[in-house]
């Protein structure tokens, strides 16, 4: 039986930071001579394409990018079953939430002798998988990671025609991103705001509302069903709606197993 931890594994670097991105690869070639393909992608969104298209073995992970977050790369890279390394400045919360999730974690500036050590780990891992394992460990590092109910958003401030309505945010269904502004729907009506998603995303309770696509946030208790058009795009339905919604191939992990 072959050794997957003695290949050529595929390699996937996500980090917003042009510089410290060009460390990372830099030092990861030199730690790691053998590896195969690599690829560098500058944010959350780049990395989840680069994952539903090569489902790389191994991911260092930022664990804070634009659009899209390290913890949402690394579900879809689990999924594929891949092992995940994430990257994070000084923080002693975080780092708290990543000792008490035992995931391997890189302080930045990344240094040679903690990569190489992070490295031992993945290879020992590559060996012996365990999906079910490492995805448990991901659910508990976003849930010590999440925003307090101090820091969630409890209400939309948006404009409908000349006037100003308050909405409750358990009200709304989805926020979709229009030119420079986000509709924000309900059940029973429609507004818009100039809050951009990533913004919106970063105070919404995480099991209540997914990003499904890149300009697209749904509550998930609303989802009624995801499936192929005939011209092989998916799209997301919610119940007692006849609008469609778009939804990336690089999200569709999410969906597995609903």
């Amino acid at each position: 039986m072959r050794d997957p931890s003695t290949e050529a594994p595929t390699v996937l670097v996500a980090e917003d930071e042009a510089p410290q991105r060009a460390a990372l690869l830099a030092m990861l070639l030199e730690t790691w001579p053998e590896l195969g393909r690599v690829q560098a992608c500058e944010d959350g969104v780049e990395a989840l394409q680069a994952v539903a298209a090569q489902r790389p073995q191994v991911a260092f992970l930022d664990i804070r990018m634009p659009g899209v977050s390290g913890l949402d790369v690394a579900r879809a890279v689990v999924a594929y079953g891949g092992q995940v390394v994430f990257t994070t400045a000084f923080d002693e919360y975080a780092i708290g939430a990543f000792e008490a999730g035992a995931l391997d974690y890189l302080l930045k500036p990344v240094q040679p002798a903690s990569l190489a050590r992070a490295v031992a780990r993945v290879r020992e891992r590559l060996a012996q998988p365990d999906r079910a394992a490492l995805r448990e460990r991901v659910d508990a590092l976003e849930a010590r990671l999440r925003p307090t109910d101090g820091r969630l958003v409890r209400w939309i401030s948006a404009s409908i025609g000349d006037s100003v309505r308050m909405i409750g945010i358990d009200e709304v269904l989805f926020f979709q991103a229009q030119d420079k502004y986000v509709r924000v729907v309900s059940d029973d009506n429609e507004a818009v705001i100039r809050t951009p998603l990533k913004e919106l995303l970063a105070g919404l309770d995480p099991d209540a509302f997914w990003q499904v696509h890149r300009g697209v946030i749904v509550r998930v208790a609303a989802i009624d069903c995801v499936h192929k058009d005939e011209l092989g795009k998916w799209r997301l339905h919610l119940r007692g709606r006849d609008e469609a919604l778009p939804v990336s191939a690089a999200f569709l992990h999410r969906f597995r197993g609903m």
